[in-house]
């Protein structure tokens, strides 16, 4: 597939979702996930004041350093995201899976949130 047509395919998607799920507010914030080719990140996201609560990525250290495949760094990075919601006092969030298929490393991250306590 024409990889112009593929990202422009992605775009509408995700504003599809967006709409849908609406915007995130510092109570129940949007967590955004991008996936690249190598790496995975995620953010919680207060639409409202568009400010960025929490991130975390595969390139981070402690997660870099582990010996894993790309699913299970998504399952870390999940976890990771959920731990410092967890600090800052959130435990509900919305998903925005970014365009990107309900599949493989979105899955595995979703997992991950919601075993370290995020509800969505």
């Amino acid at each position: 597939m024409n990889p112009k047509i593929k990202s422009q395919r992605r775009k509408k998607i995700h504003y599809r979702i967006r709409k849908n799920i609406g915007m995130g507010t510092a109570q129940k914030p949007r967590l955004s996930v991008f996936r690249s080719n190598t790496d995975i990140y995620a953010q919680l996201i207060d639409d409202e004041n568009g400010n960025t609560l929490a991130s975390a990525s595969s390139k981070d250290k402690d997660i870099k350093a582990q010996k894993a495949n790309k699913v299970d760094k998504s399952k870390m990075v999940g976890s990771a995201l959920a731990q410092k919601a967890t600090a800052l006092g959130i435990n509900t969030v919305t998903f925005d899976r970014g365009g990107y298929l309900f599949h493989g490393r979105i899955k595995s991250l979703a997992d991950g949130a919601r075993e370290g306590g995020l509800q969505f």
